[in-house]
């Protein structure tokens, strides 16, 4: 495989962050309330009911997909292929306010006073903390 830097290479962009679970609608509106974004659009599946939900900051857009057979990662046993990290200014009262929007703390806490894992509503771990400075 060779690759170009030339200026003609073609440069691509990431369009959107795309996760599964059960409920796709109850994902992205988690994820939404999380973090003061907004729904702004849903896509049908193949028989035409809601399937896929875009949220979105104006910026950067997540897509959430209603998936019938998925199966939370059994984290930590299993690794993750990826997860979100969540950066808040006050760290302890997103933590109460993620919980009381039906996240869940998992009694695994690998990252000390760094960050805290959560699970999302369809059980998948994320990170919060208040984010990386200049020099991580």
């Amino acid at each position: 495989m060779t690759v170009s830097s030339s200026p003609s290479a073609a440069v691509g962009s990431v369009a959107s962050y795309a996760f599964w679970g059960p409920d796709g609608r109850a994902l992205a509106d988690f994820y939404a309330a999380a973090l003061g974004w907004r729904v702004a659009e849903e896509f049908p599946g193949e028989d035409g009911t809601p399937t896929a939900f875009l949220v979105t900051d104006g910026s950067t857009r997540f897509v959430f997909y209603t998936a019938k057979d998925f199966t939370a990662p059994d984290w930590p046993g299993e690794e993750l292929p990826f997860h979100l990290d969540l950066a808040f200014d006050d760290v302890p009262a997103a933590e109460e306010r993620l919980l009381g929007l039906g996240a869940t703390k998992p009694a695994h806490q690998p990252g000390g006073e760094y960050w805290t894992v959560l699970l999302d509503p369809s059980g998948q771990p994320f990170c919060i903390s208040g984010g990386w400075s200049a020099e991580s």
